[in-house]
């Protein structure tokens, strides 16, 4: 595992996987944002955490398991914009495109903060 310490997150930035999304996949952090959440979760899913998804899934509409595709190869996400979703906002959107071998997932993905800290709710795919 030496050679993930010197590549970037899966999410795009430069940070290495354990000084970026790692820490909140982790437990050691809680994302800080619905933007960093987001990244967390794609990284996520880049890893197979199906464990991290399900515990930053809103109460109300996560699903009772998750079966992640291991076939699936992300290559690549770019965040295409927000709405709130900072540390002052109790909600917040972000717009992604997602891409993976064969092609993307774009989506509108809904926010919010349950106990202080921000999980996911749903989102609306996007032509």
């Amino acid at each position: 595992m030496a050679a993930m310490t010197t590549r970037s997150c899966p999410c795009g930035l430069p940070d290495p996987y354990e000084k970026c999304c790692g820490r909140f996949h982790s437990g050691a952090a809680s994302a800080p944002t619905a933007e960093a959440l987001m990244r967390s979760r794609y990284s996520a899913f880049v890893r197979l955490d199906a464990g991290y998804l399900l515990r930053t899934w809103h109460p109300g509409t996560r699903p009772e398991r998750l079966d992640l595709d291991p076939g699936t190869r992300w290559t690549g996400l770019e965040i295409l914009g927000t709405g709130d979703g900072s540390a002052f906002h109790s909600a917040g959107t972000v717009t992604f495109r997602a891409s993976y071998r064969g092609g993307s997932l774009h989506e509108r993905s809904r926010f919010e903060r349950v106990d202080g800290a921000w999980v996911y709710v749903d989102g609306d795919v996007l032509g």
